[in-house]
């Protein structure tokens, strides 16, 4: 079976919860625990944001769920904007779309260094030819040519077939789902972990510990009269890049053409989808603090790999090579799934003319598109070249274009429900409260607000998102005359 586009339905709703969970959960749910998760938040503030972050994107899932039987197509909240509020709006909505999904693969594969450091020992043979230095990380011919390879692998997977890659991504998601819950029961089995461990539960600030020589005692002490405005700030510093932290259950409606399943599944996909991926994020960071007697002093060496150190402890030699498995899988999975839902995105918007037509070109033997996803893998490509560091900016890139797509998917339903007459008062609520905490999360993002430290965007994020709009703008002057003519 194939739809009039060519795209083939072959895709169960196993395979569409695996795409949806392998998206949500990438390397940052391995890595953020002491990057930012337990500075910023502590257990207790990151517990409760990715609790409240996934009680909203279940909230806006509702809107999806309303949204996608009535415009079943690839493109997703690309689609549904443009019906209900024109093409100019759809261009924006798609292009921000594009940076949220895209910008995930490059992230990931920088990943593929870090892991291969932390578990075999920085004199690695892929350490051997030193190319760079960029924003404070070593770039190494090693890790470019592997974190290539697997990119350029990946990549032709997808081209080869939605159903081969969802075989994959099912595989995938199901080794990262058993990695985590064996490393939670090993750690409610184990003696050393305990959560007297896991103060400061609201996080502590990193600069001002270092440079005021805190050790973990002081700062545990200092921590215990925190404020009200410091319980919120470290609440809001991980509930603003909720949308980034579930990002990936939105990528179900870009493969909406090659569902074999009725769409009144698309609701429950989406949610068990979200709730795994909160429960991961909870557990890696929980067990990370929890595996610690005193662990803001691991945390103060931002060269630490907390949740690897945390496993070592309670797992012994078989610690490392669990989490090299969880984590390995996790950047896998987001790789395979951002390239599906990027490809999507791509085709749906050259159909309608927003992007070179090129992009809507299906391969003859696979019905895949095929140029899109080239596309996706030449972009992908300058993540290993650019270094980890300078790709945490596209975090906060991330997490403004998951909002805006939210955004319109949720006003979006506002307007088709009053249009077809259908839906009803809890639905519209839901999708009050999406438009609602949508607008938050871009407020949250983008204006800094005095007393909440480390919620809104840092100066690099300010001049990534300036470009991205310009090079939109190019891009939306070039394609005007061609998609405000086709219907």
């Amino acid at each position: 079976m194939e739809n009039n586009s060519g795209l083939k339905k072959q895709l169960n709703p196993i395979h569409v919860w695996a795409l949806a969970f392998g998206c949500v959960i990438g390397w940052g749910s391995f890595i953020n625990p002491g990057k930012k998760f337990l500075v910023n938040s502590g257990v207790a503030g990151t517990a409760i944001a990715m609790a409240l972050g996934a009680l909203v994107m279940i909230i806006i899932a509702y809107s999806y769920a309303y949204m996608v039987p009535k415009y079943p197509m690839a493109g997703g909240e690309f689609t549904f904007t443009k019906n209900c509020f024109g093409k100019t709006a759809a261009f924006i909505c798609g292009w921000f779309l594009v940076a949220a999904y895209l910008t995930n693969v490059p992230m990931n594969s920088t990943a593929i260094a870090l892991i291969i450091n932390n578990l075999f020992g920085k004199e690695n043979i892929f350490n051997s030819v030193l190319l760079y230095s960029i924003a404070g990380t070593e770039v190494y011919l090693g890790h470019v040519l592997l974190a290539g390879g697997i990119l350029i692998l990946f990549g032709v997977l997808n081209i080869l077939g939605v159903r081969k890659a969802a075989f994959v991504q099912m595989i995938l998601s199901s080794l990262l789902v058993l990695a985590v819950a064996t490393l939670v029961i090993a750690a409610l089995a184990s003696k050393e972990a305990a959560l007297a461990n896991t103060a400061p539960i609201w996080g502590f600030d990193r600069a001002a510990a270092a440079e005021a020589g805190l050790n973990a005692e002081q700062i545990r002490q200092a921590n215990e009269s925190v404020s009200t405005s410091g319980v919120m700030s470290a609440i809001l510093a991980t509930f603003a890049i909720a949308p980034w932290a579930f990002v990936g259950f939105d990528t179900i409606p870009q493969a909406a053409e090659e569902f074999k399943f009725s769409y009144k599944k698309v609701i429950g996909i989406m949610i068990v989808a979200i709730l795994f991926g909160c429960f991961v994020y909870i557990a890696n960071n929980t067990v990370a603090a929890a595996a610690y007697k005193l662990w803001p002093e691991e945390v103060l060496d931002k060269n630490n790999w907390v949740l690897l150190l945390a496993a070592k402890k309670l797992l012994g030699s078989f610690g490392p090579v669990l989490i090299g498995i969880g984590v390995s899988c996790a950047v896998l999975s987001g790789i395979m799934g951002f390239y599906l839902a990027s490809s999507r995105l791509m085709f749906s918007m050259a159909r309608d003319g927003y992007l070179p037509a090129t992009f809507a070109k299906l391969d003859k033997k696979h019905s895949t598109p095929k140029n899109a996803m080239i596309f996706c893998i030449v972009i992908s490509l300058s993540g290993p070249l650019l270094g980890r560091e300078a790709l945490g900016w596209f975090v906060d890139m991330c997490a403004i274009g998951a909002s805006i797509g939210y955004f319109f998917t949720s006003a979006a339903t506002l307007v088709t429900m009053k249009r077809d007459g259908d839906g009803n008062r809890l639905l519209k609520v839901m999708a009050v409260l999406g438009v609602i905490f949508s607008c938050a999360f871009m407020i949250l993002q983008l204006v800094p607000i005095p007393g909440l430290s480390g919620v809104s965007f840092g100066k690099e994020s300010y001049i990534m998102l300036v470009i991205w709009i310009a090079i939109g703008a190019a891009f939306y002057l070039k394609q005007m005359k061609q998609f405000k003519s086709n219907d």
